[in-house]
């Protein structure tokens, strides 16, 4: 699949849900979403279904996110399902790791390839304060099962923000040194419940950490290498070096909305649609990705939902 642009598309990120078990600051309410009628968000099969049109199309790596996707009945089968798909190459998840102890070898058994823990204070006082109703030694743990379960090329997903987690970043960098996984840390966008106050480049990693050598990129990813150590340091820069020329995804939300564009309002129901029918739609919204986003411009976000209820 080809968009307007000339790029070709073979990520999909699709959202399970919109609920999460923890209440981060810069993304959730303070008393959570609304739990949705049943009716509302797409069923297991109905998931499967997309995913596999999806593939028809030319994708080829789908990411389940939520919410948080293992809040999600089913979430399981949903996995058991894509990961069937014959081509789909690789199958992940984006979790906030809280669960993760008890998930990690069922999810690997069902055929998830790699894991994104998203994990923003490496401290128990900070992590609570965010997260409002989290416990860092969940994520920790979770950590740890998911090593055991047998996964590799995790990924930690640390939001850069002003006055709250600057003065972790050598800490998160000195994780790449001691393991074997990849630290990202990605720039807070101007969407949702996140504003700009805290906003932070990502050159102050690279200012923290000036030992850090440029590595093979990896998608919308700068990547850099410790001096030593096994692990990599990512750079998710949406603000400061906006990516959207190589922008490779689409995203489908939890209730079944095709958004071509993360910061765009632009959404075509998928839901009710099947066969050739659900695949012309995925090929016609994947037609109108925009060129780019204006968030730089606007200070803004055109989402039209919050992060949570898209998918991160």
């Amino acid at each position: 699949m080809r968009d307007r642009c000339g790029r070709t598309i073979t990520y999909l990120r699709l959202s399970v849900t919109d609920l999460c078990s923890l209440r981060c600051r810069y993304c959730m309410p303070a008393g959570g979403v609304p739990k949705r009628d049943h009716a509302d968000i797409c069923s297991v099969e109905e998931l499967v279904e997309i995913a596999q049109a999806a593939a028809d199309c030319g994708v080829r790596k789908v990411r389940l996110t939520g919410g948080e996707p293992l809040v999600r009945r089913g979430i399981l089968d949903v996995c058991r399902g894509i990961s069937a798909i014959p081509e789909v190459e690789e199958l992940c998840l984006t979790t906030n790791g809280a669960a993760l102890s008890q998930l990690a070898k069922p999810l690997k058994e069902a055929g998830v390839d790699r894991l994104n823990v998203s994990l923003d204070s490496l401290r128990p006082d900070r992590y609570a304060y965010m997260t409002r109703v989290g416990r860092l030694e969940d994520v920790l743990r979770g950590l740890e099962s998911a090593a055991e379960a047998g996964f590799t090329g995790t990924k930690l997903n640390v939001v850069l923000m002003k006055g709250f987690n600057e003065d972790e970043i050598p800490d998160f960098v000195d994780l790449a040194r001691r393991y074997p996984l990849e630290v990202r840390f990605i720039e807070l966008m101007p969407i949702g419940e996140g504003g700009n106050a805290r906003f932070l480049p990502a050159q102050a990693v690279l200012d923290a950490c000036p030992d850090l050598r440029p590595a093979e990129g990896s998608g919308v990813a700068r990547r850099f290498r410790p001096r030593s150590g096994p692990g990599l340091v990512g750079l998710i820069e949406p603000m400061s070096h906006r990516f959207c020329g190589s922008c490779d995804r689409v995203r489908v939300t939890a209730d079944g909305k095709l958004k071509p564009c993360l910061h765009s309002d632009q959404e075509i129901p998928l839901r009710g649609l099947h066969g050739e029918s659900l695949r012309q739609a995925l090929q016609d919204g994947i037609a109108a990705k925009p060129e780019r986003h204006h968030m730089n411009e606007t200070g803004r976000s055109q989402a039209g939902r919050n992060m949570h209820q898209i998918g991160g």
